[in-house]
């Protein structure tokens, strides 16, 4: 198993630990994506919610060209993040996926631990942009991908499935 441990945070005496999805994370997640929708009063039908891969996300995340990490604080999964080429994307262009936290894991830095450990991951893959797709009810996420240097777009780009979203992001590396 690879870690990536990227923040120490000794003010709160907690290490956080970037780490690849495993197959043993799939419920936890799926719990944490779903219970985000139920906190936020966010439209599920045709969102990641409906997603029939959101219970699969060890699975899905053995596509070529993607990757999935996950926010591990004192042995508590608290949130995920990756890249997916998904289909029909411009070319050198990859999606930021299943960005969720858990309560517990917000406004700490995680989701920006999260966030980074994909950008570094999309530049090592040779992507030159990523792509993000959101509903009005992350408004919080929203802002955080704009202080990350995403501009909005007019619409989507490729073909997630995700009829329900319509915030629309892009970033250039």
């Amino acid at each position: 198993m690879t870690y990536y441990v990227l923040y120490l945070l000794t003010a709160m005496a907690n290490t956080i630990i970037i780490r690849k999805v495993e197959k043993s994370d799939n419920i936890i997640l799926a719990q944490i994506i779903r219970r985000t929708f139920h906190e936020f009063n966010a439209p599920m039908d045709g969102t990641v919610y409906s997603d029939p891969t959101t219970d699969h996300l060890f699975e899905l995340f053995q596509t070529p060209k993607s990757q999935l990490f996950v926010a591990e604080v004192d042995g508590e999964i608290l949130g995920c993040c990756g890249i997916f080429p998904t289909v029909g994307l411009p070319n050198g262009c990859t999606e930021i996926v299943k960005f969720y936290m858990a309560k517990a894991g917000r406004g700490k830095g995680y989701g920006k631990a999260l966030y980074h450990a994909c950008e570094q991951k999309a530049i090592a893959l040779n992507y030159q942009q990523l792509y993000i797709e959101s509903i009005p009810e992350f408004s919080t996420a929203i802002g955080l991908y704009q202080k990350l240097g995403f501009e909005p777009l007019k619409g989507p780009l490729g073909k997630s499935g995700h009829f329900g979203c319509n915030v629309w992001l892009l970033k250039t590396l």
